[in-house]
């Protein structure tokens, strides 16, 4: 929103108003000026000024209970006015910004210098004719007209290829940030809300709602918009995104109506009038701010500081009482996301520092040896003075030997490498989403490869997520099927009819069927869905009971929630006295019950040994089948004296037993399969359920997650809690390291016990290898565990937006397969990237031997400038899109995950690496010290400076560039296979890329003239150069045949040592600590930043989406508050040279921003 600055936004709303006041009641601006206010002061403000929320309704012309009519022309209107509800997103970068920021590459700008030098000297002709005997052998240069008229054309081609790495980079990052910005938009159509419009509860994308929309709210939704409370039950919304308050705030009509957008609900439900939508919710107001502040920050960094006073200013409202102390917080909040890097990122940047490395002190000694060289020999051993007319023609030597040194750099750094990483996660993501994930957080998706663990959920993820009722005990009796309504007594059913009906969430609901003969459609709670679908097998109907009693005749609602693990609704019966029915878990449930309905439907006392009794002969039988025991009662309470209903203890016991259900929810069909697929794979699987352990030990059975005989353990979360804290009631990691690797279930579990499960794994140190840790989960609750988690899945159909705010994968289909297609990705996408190292160090070894050699022992590179920035391009762009986009196959599911710590170049690799070398460097210099020999051609070598090109030189310029195109073949296979062709028709993206180098080169070579440094070579010398290349493919099944243990000294190359990994309690506490390998970066090797200079550009946009501050709508605020709310579990993977947006914005009072080290990355 960062192109209208805000008081001309205000001023437009302004002259807006004045021509829509008569439509409305109230304009946008006192509608803002009323989100403001909190509590009793919003509470007052409401009933003086609007005669309270139903005044406000009327004002905006809709109904508290119908809602909008939803007529078209009245939506238009509401929009035009109040603004619609999105957030503008930050305009995109232009392909012109993009190209010049690809120009700022620190070798590519040295080029472009030595090129114009280059060119400049090429015109400058020194006066008289005596300068060949003077200046001596270097004069020979100037030989023949024709020739030295033609010395400006290598200047021109490096210029022209500079163009093309610059232009081919540009279009790269300018497609992928379209590609985020698509997948973006798809994340935001994925949340949808509950509007009521025309009496109807329907579902509307975020985007639609409108202000004066009546929206339903529940437990575990993101509110979308601004909005005052009409009526809510047990209502508790965490507002800490917005004031940094930790604690939930209770919400009610009467006490504090105000809800704001990007604020979680964490229990109860109840309705609200939309008032603010878009930027005029408060969120959106923050992030207008924010987005104007980033403009100026582009602008001019000096800004920045009244920017941020002035977000400071206008954010006041938002802040609770204490608000110099949340300040404070939510500036150590924004500088927080700096967390240890994914593990590629690691490796790679560790490489690319020591490749950078040996570059340029390769082409250091390069340009001094040629430098020398030259000097000796026409100053010392010729004895030539230098001689001022002469100087040009020196001088335009050095540049030439300058440019070959900067070539050699420019092969040596291997820049495709942050490309290949980008291309391969690009393109896996766009893939994943077909195979049901949509990854929110692109290093999510390498990580997975390394999963050693996953903690998944029982429901809807292992098992179908759609509930039946298959067993009941109800009047003493214990039925195995659904029995016939007219076998029970009246009274018990008529109760049992009643409590289901007004004791579920109202949005919960049983459609008919999409299709004839199709089961009914399950909308809302699935458990409550079996209940109601109960109702319907006893031959009675919900409805009628509903309309009866609506939801506002409630008088109190105890909301499920993770420490209750029940419900119970209370209502007023026509006499005056309270009846209050409860369902929940069937052991909880039962234990406050005293009482139990017989079989006539008359109440007996329930004696604890009847509880023991029922627990042995009901409750267990049930769940050992793997049903879900919930049970359902009620209690009757006098209307005078009123209880007191805030007193939960003393309100919820003495209840009435009325029944106990066992409900079945199926395994899903493809579950077994795909767990023992993780199982061959090296994944351990664990569920963590909130279920009796009785029926989740069957589940884990029936799934596979346990095999009976085995050695495991399948706990509660009381034995949990017992056998991992000490005396003092705290967590002791070497407890936990006893419990977690033999834990296969854990029941009746508490996110904070999921939480600090995840947490034991990842921090346990018995294990070699550090663990990955996926975990899945659906509810608000288990925010924490997917935060904390690598990577965490949360359901997209069952999740709550909570969950989807927290996690890094969204599994579009809620099923357990698609987490071990991700699994599949994602160690698809490592072994991309090694297939491309091994490619890519193979032609840098030989690039650099030969350039260095070659112009040691003949002054000059047999490899021309252009045409290494030629193999450059071949190898970089074109192999990095050839080798990162190989589709995966299920063998990669047949090995053990690599870990943390494994080489990124495997032995196998660096005998590849090292064997393809040797075979092109000896062919290599075959041809360049015999080759004239061998084809019987002129000589090539020592041509003066501005000689056509040699046939000889072409020769094995087209030779080196064969080599590389059969290499690439080899490349596919990096463990050793024998059949490099297995499966290359499936990827017609790297056919087309080797037959199109291939037609390339052939161009270049037969037409590319000068430029190139090239001659035109007849069809016996192609075939020639074309053999030689073909060598390569049985070059390859000889290394093949080398056995590893013969290289053992070669096991080192990029391996992330355990000192580079900082562990993440450091991490957290110093939140600017600068691992190992960029702390190298420091010490002035800034030519090869050409590396991490392109890593910062690749992962620029990635990182931008992930802390969600340029990316469109509401989500990406959505996602900015969710990651700034909690600290401590940040997984935001900062690059290794980008400088995060969120230190910009920081002011400098705040003590993170003002310690921080210079960052790298601003060369």
């Amino acid at each position: 929103m960062g192109d209208m600055s805000n008081s001309d936004f205000y001023a437009k709303n302004q002259r807006n108003e004045e021509n829509h006041a008569a439509a409305f009641g109230c304009s946008v601006m006192e509608l803002r000026a009323l989100m403001e206010l909190r509590g009793t002061e919003a509470v007052v403000k409401l009933q003086e000024d609007y005669g309270g929320v139903e005044g406000l309704c009327k004002r905006l012309k809709t109904s508290p209970t119908e809602g909008l009519a939803g007529a078209q022309p009245d939506l238009d209107k509401r929009r035009e006015i109040y603004g619609r509800n999105l957030i503008p997103p930050k305009k995109p970068k232009t392909f012109l910004q993009l190209v010049w920021e690809a120009l700022q590459d620190v070798t590519l700008i040295i080029l472009e210098i030595a090129a114009l030098v280059s060119l400049g000297l090429s015109f400058y002709h020194p006066p008289g004719d005596n300068e060949g005997e003077l200046c001596g052998d270097a004069a020979g240069a100037m030989e023949g007209e024709g020739e030295a008229e033609a010395g400006w054309i290598e200047g021109a081609a490096i210029l022209l290829s500079v163009v093309c790495v610059v232009l081919v980079t540009a279009f790269n990052d300018w497609s992928k940030e379209k590609q985020f910005r698509g997948l973006q938009s798809r994340i935001e159509q994925e949340q949808k809300f509950q509007v009521v419009r025309g009496s109807q509860v329907i579902q509307l994308p975020v985007a639609d709602i409108v202000v004066g929309d009546i929206a339903q709210i529940k437990y575990g939704d993101l509110l979308p918009a601004d909005g005052v409370l009409i009526q809510g039950n047990d209502l508790k919304i965490d507002e800490s995104s917005l004031t940094g308050e930790s604690d939930h705030v209770k919400k009610s009509a009467d006490k504090d109506p105000m809800l704001l957008s990007g604020t979680h609900v964490m229990e109860g439900s109840g309705r609200m009038l939309v008032t603010a939508v878009g930027i005029n919710s408060q969120t959106g107001i923050i992030f207008t701010l924010l987005g104007a502040g980033v403009e100026e920050e582009e602008k001019k960094e000096k800004k920045v500081k009244k920017q941020d006073g002035a977000a400071a200013m206008e954010m006041q409202p938002l802040k609770s009482a204490e608000g110099g102390e949340t300040e404070e917080k939510e500036k150590k909040k924004v500088s927080a996301p700096k967390k240890e890097k994914s593990v590629l990122q690691g490796k790679l940047t560790k490489l690319a520092v020591q490749i950078g490395k040996a570059g340029l002190l390769m082409s250091a000694i390069t340009v001094i040896i040629l430098v020398l060289y030259f000097a000796i020999d026409n100053f010392v051993i010729q004895g030539l003075t230098w001689l001022p007319e002469c100087t040009p023609i020196y001088i335009q030597y050095f540049v030439k030997f300058f440019i070959i040194g900067v070539t050699v750099l420019v092969v040596a750094v291997p820049e495709g490498l942050p490309l290949a990483v980008t291309i391969s996660l690009a393109y896996s993501v766009k893939k994943m989403m077909k195979d049901n994930n949509l990854v929110r957080h692109l290093d999510a998706c390498e990580t997975m490869g390394n999963a050693t663990a996953i903690c998944s959920d029982k429901t809807g993820t292992l098992t179908t997520n759609r509930m039946t009722v298959v067993q009941c005990y109800i009047g003493d009796v214990h039925y195995k099927e659904v029995p016939d309504p007219g076998v029970l007594p009246p009274k018990s059913l008529d109760l049992l009819v009643h409590s289901i009906s007004i004791n579920s969430a109202y949005t919960t609901k049983i459609l008919p069927a999409d299709k004839e003969g199709g089961l009914p459609k399950q909308v809302g709670n699935k458990t409550e869905c079996g209940l109601l679908g109960l109702v319907l097998d006893l031959k009675r109907d919900y409805q009628p009971i509903r309309n009866q009693i609506p939801e506002e005749k409630l008088y109190k609602v105890y909301t499920f929630n993770s420490v209750r693990k029940s419900m119970s609704t209370v209502v007023k019966l026509p006499d005056g006295s309270f009846r209050m029915y409860s369902k929940g878990a069937s052991e909880i449930v039962l234990k406050k019950c005293s009482y139990i309905l017989n079989e006539v439907g008359e109440s007996r006392v329930f004696r604890p040994r009847d509880k023991d009794e029922m627990v042995k002969k009901v409750i267990e039988p049930m769940a050992c089948d793997g049903l879900r025991t919930i049970c359902v009662a009620y209690r009757d309470f006098p209307g005078n004296p009123e209880p007191n209903w805030d007193d939960e203890n003393n309100i919820l016991c003495e209840l009435t037993a009325i029944c106990v259900v066992g409900i079945e929810d199926p395994v899903r069909p493809e579950v077994p399969d795909a767990i023992l697929k993780c199982q061959r794979a090296g994944i351990t699987v664990r569920m963590v359920t909130g279920d009796n352990i009785n029926t989740a030990r069957a589940i884990a059975i029936k799934c596979g997650i346990i095999h009976p005989g085995e050695d495991f353990l399948c706990i509660d979360g009381k034995e949990f809690n017992r056998r991992i804290r000490n005396e003092k009631g705290e967590v002791e990691q070497e407890r936990i390291d006893k419990v977690w690797p033999k834990l296969r279930v854990l029941a009746r579990s508490s996110p904070t016990d999921k939480h600090t499960l995840v947490k034991g794994i990842i921090d346990s140190t018995m294990v070699d290898q550090r663990q990955v840790v996926a975990v899945t989960g659906d509810g608000t609750n288990d925010g924490p565990a997917l935060k904390k988690a690598d990577v965490g899945f949360a359901m997209g159909i069952a999740g709550t937006d909570v969950a989807k705010e927290a996690s890094d994968i969204i599994l579009t289909d809620d099923n357990f397969s698609s987490i071990v297609k991700a699994v599949m990705w994602g160690r698809n996408v490592y072994d991309s990237i090694s297939k491309f190292l091994q490619f890519q160090l193979t032609v840098n070894v030989v690039a650099v031997i030969v350039a260095f050699t070659g112009a040691c022992i003949t002054q000059d590179s047999p490899l021309k400038a252009v045409q290494m920035l030629w193999v450059n391009l071949i190898m970089d762009t074109f192999a990095s899109l050839a080798l990162a986009t190989e589709p995966p196959t299920e063998d990669l599911l047949k090995r053990k995950p690599y870990g943390r710590n494994k080489p990124l170049i495997s032995s196998t690799m660096t005998k590849n690496i090292l064997g393809h070398a040797v075979y092109q460097l000896i062919l290599i210099f075959t041809l360049l010290f015999a080759g004239e020999k061998i084809f019987d051609i002129d000589n090539g070598r020592n041509a003066p400076l501005h000689a056509p090109p040699s046939e000889h030189y072409t020769i094995i310029f087209n030779t080196f560039v064969m080599m590389q195109l059969f290499n690439e073949i080899n490349a596919r296979k990096i463990h050793g296979e024998r059949n490099v062709f297995a499966g290359i028709l499936r990827n017609p993206i790297f056919c087309s890329i080797v037959f199109g180098t291939f037609f390339v080169q052939v161009v270049i070579v037969q037409f590319g003239g000068k430029p190139f440094s090239c001659t035109p070579l007849d069809v016996e010398k192609w075939m020639w150069c074309v053999f030689l290349g073909m060598g390569e493919l049985l070059w390859g099944q000889v290394i093949a045949t080398i056995p590893n243990s013969r290289l053992r000294f070669l096991r080192r190359a990029g391996q992330l040592t355990q000192k580079d990994e900082s562990p993440e309690e450091d991490v957290n506490e110093e939140n600017e600590e600068i691992d190992h390998a960029e702390r190298e970066l420091r010490r002035g090797q800034i030519l090869w930043f050409r590396g991490l200079n392109r890593i910062q550009t690749q992962i620029e946009v990635v990182n931008t989406f992930k802390s969600g501050t340029s990316f469109q709508g509401a989500g990406a605020l959505r996602r900015q508050s969710s990651t700034t709310s909690q600290t401590q579990d940040v997984t935001n993977v900062s690059s290794p040279s980008h400088v995060s947006l969120s230190n910009a914005l920081s002011s400098p009072t705040s003590t993170t921003a003002a310690t921080a080290p210079p960052t790298t990355g601003q060369c």
